[in-house]
């Protein structure tokens, strides 16, 4: 198995200036595993409850993403979360959030699982990306992302799980919340002093930096007219940047040049409709002429 993603699998209801859904699957896993299934093999250990149907999961089978470690609990409920975005779309309003099973979630690896040589930890508790982490020791690379939630709050824990990782992606606000230094330059090179070899920033409609103790390298965000909802584009974002790598056989600093490109060509194909429904939609052509476009932008 190529890559494996630990995250959720959610229904969210969305509200932009553009327009408004109300169920739609959503959810960091779910992204995640979208976006990279395009360039490998890629499996989601996760939960869901009774009320995820095969049709909801049917994007999955559809991209041939391995679901055995989906966990279901027929007597509950799937999370849930609704938002309100307005002009700004950098900045979501949160309206509702209902953990439901994933309050209690507990990542259960099969063996299969275990074995796989990329993984990427989503925005889930500290302690839960640790314990998935440890199972994993032979994993070639492994990346993890978080929120500001696990910032304030579990703060140490967080950073014992950074210590652990190659690769940290998240966004400015969250390295200057994370470090307590306004400067993102410096932020970012504290960050890489707890271990990680690699950190990138995402910035939104600003594009997104990568950082190394040696090295620094920045990409645009792909220009577009019409920009309908944000929501999962740094999932996606991770799921182009994991996938590629995974397809690579060297997975050194040139490499992760070119997943970023590849990591923004799928957000911004993201952020065209609601939810997966422009991703999930996508060719490989579709994502190979955009990515030339990216590379004569640049």
């Amino acid at each position: 198995m190529s890559l494996l993603v630990v995250g959720s699998v959610a229904f969210d209801a969305v509200e932009t200036p553009f327009g408004k859904c109300d169920h739609i699957l959503g959810g960091s896993a779910s992204h995640f595993s979208i976006s990279a299934s395009f360039f490998t093999d890629v499996s989601i250990v996760g939960v869901v409850g009774g009320d995820f149907t095969e049709a909801d999961g049917e994007v999955f089978r559809q991209r041939n993403i391995g679901t055995g470690d989906l966990e279901r609990i027929p007597n509950g409920k799937t999370f849930r979360w609704a938002g309100r975005y307005e002009y700004d779309l950098n900045v979501a309003h949160t309206l509702d959030t209902q953990l439901n099973v994933f309050a209690d979630f507990k990542p259960k690896l099969s063996e299969a699982s275990k074995a796989s040589r990329l993984l990427f930890l989503g925005n889930i508790q500290p302690d839960l990306q640790r314990e998935v982490r440890e199972q994993m020791p032979n994993a070639e690379l492994v990346a993890l992302d978080t929120m500001n939630l696990w910032i304030e709050n579990t703060r140490d824990s967080l950073v014992r799980t950074i210590k652990g990782v190659h690769v940290v992606i998240i966004n400015d606000a969250e390295a200057r919340q994370l470090t307590g230094i306004p400067n993102l330059i410096k932020a970012a090179r504290e960050i890489l002093t707890w271990g990680p070899k690699a950190l990138i920033v995402k910035r939104g409609e600003y594009g997104a930096a990568l950082f190394t103790p040696q090295d620094y390298f920045a990409i645009p965000a792909y220009p577009l007219e019409s920009v309908f909802d944000p929501t999962g584009a740094g999932d996606t974002f991770a799921g182009g940047f994991m996938g590629y790598l995974a397809s690579q056989e060297r997975l050194d600093e040139a490499a992760m040049r070119r997943a970023m490109i590849f990591g923004s060509v799928m957000a911004s194909f993201n952020v065209e409709e609601f939810g997966t429904n422009r991703v999930r939609r996508l060719t490989h052509a579709e994502i190979n002429e955009r990515f030339q476009a990216f590379k004569q932008m640049t």
